[in-house]
């Protein structure tokens, strides 16, 4: 994809987003499976739009840790899409998400002006048993797949977030205050109904999860340092300053901007351009910086003429490192919080950054606003999406 815009029947744009709430694993979502998860937000997307379900070429969805089977097809047909449209499911890990909303853009910029929903979906709470089989026949079973060779060390996240915390220089104190001004973002969107446009309630037994469960009203200074150290000796990420694990769905409606203004789409997000990056193993939360560096130097933009920057905070030390490296101040990052105060549910998380730059943007309403999405993900990869919010009508 090009720095200028593409041809109208080619250029990619996001014209509605939406997403469930974000509960704690095993909390108020743990009845629902990743099918049952998505589809509401598939059926929501549609009505949103104004667009017939026939009329949806594909269904593009990421997911980290269900059971396979391609749950974009089985969640699609629970939402009542007819059996026409087929459904592909992806797999980056934490960028599953964000990485399927690239690939539909990318396939949008071919031609023909299709019409995908693409994000990405989470039941941490049902996620399957894994095992490897025996030679025996019987089950060995393991907490977690083999992410690289063991050469480069497959690190587990939280001795990854360490290693960037030491490597980097990321303090113990910086942590904590960003973690903590993460929920406190959150807790006052909350309160300010800045959530409830996006989020499409959910009916479990015994009533309907409307919101996040996640932020914390508790936290302060003193209870941030009264935290251990969870994955190392003497070390500085704690359970105050990582995320949480949590279920949720998210996906967004792209087309290409001819189609969009046939539907009669007031506003969208255009997509500038997408980027996926490798770096070294050991320091896999650093992923997203080397994504977004080589995105905006492809795009010529300057990280200051970004008006959004929405980033996937697995952990606080993998956050900072990234701003640091991409020179943008924290405080100009995920204005209503972040995974921090909300979790993360993996092959969500990245879809759910896109649904939340649509709705700052229309907040703000400023026409040309810069608006960039990121996520590391487990490997050593990162994942970036530039986008610029348009007025259509």
């Amino acid at each position: 994809m090009r720095a200028e815009l593409l041809p109208p029947d080619r250029q990619p744009v996001i014209i509605a987003a939406r997403r469930t709430p974000v509960c704690r694993v095993n909390g108020a979502l743990r009845a629902l499976r990743a099918h049952q998860l998505l589809a509401p937000v598939l059926r929501a997307l549609l009505t949103e739009s104004n667009v017939e379900p026939a009329d949806v070429t594909d269904v593009v969805v990421g997911n980290a840790v269900g059971a396979g089977g391609n749950v974009a097809r089985l969640a699609l047909l629970e939402a009542g899409l007819p059996v026409s449209v087929p459904g592909i499911t992806v797999d980056r890990q934490c960028g599953s998400g964000l990485d399927a909303i690239a690939l539909a853009s990318q396939l949008v910029a071919a031609g023909g002006s299709p019409l995908y929903l693409a994000g990405g979906v989470e039941s941490t709470s049902t996620a399957p048993l894994r095992a490897h089989r025996t030679d025996d026949g019987g089950a060995d079973f393991y907490a977690r797949a083999q992410f690289v060779p063991e050469r480069f060390g497959d690190p587990d996240m939280g001795a990854a977030a360490e290693t960037v915390a030491r490597r980097f220089g990321i303090s113990r104190l910086r942590q904590d205050e960003f973690a903590l001004g993460s929920h406190r973002k959150a807790l006052a969107a909350a309160a300010a109904g800045r959530f409830a446009a996006e989020t499409v309630p959910l009916s479990v037994p015994g009533g309907t999860v409307t919101a996040d469960d996640g932020p914390r009203r508790g936290l302060s200074a003193p209870v941030m340092r009264r935290f251990p150290a969870a994955f190392a000796a003497g070390g500085t990420v704690t359970a105050g300053n990582s995320c949480f694990d949590a279920d949720a769905a998210a996906a967004v409606v792209i087309t290409s901007l001819e189609r969009a203004r046939d539907l009669g789409a007031v506003d969208a997000l255009l997509v500038l351009g997408t980027r996926t990056a490798g770096v070294e193993p050991e320091v896999l939360g650093v992923g997203a910086a080397e994504a977004a560096q080589q995105l905006l130097s492809l795009q010529g933009v300057a990280p200051d003429s970004l008006g959004l920057v929405e980033f996937n905070e697995a952990f606080a030390s993998q956050t900072l490192a990234c701003l640091d490296a991409l020179d943008i101040d924290s405080r100009r990052v995920n204005a209503d919080g972040g995974a921090l105060a909300l979790g993360h549910a993996y092959g969500a998380s990245g879809a759910v950054l896109a649904v939340r730059l649509l709705a700052q943007a229309r907040r703000a309403a400023r026409r040309g606003n810069l608006a960039l999405a990121m996520i590391s993900g487990a490997g050593g990869l990162g994942t970036a999406t530039l986008m610029r919010y348009e007025q259509l009508a």
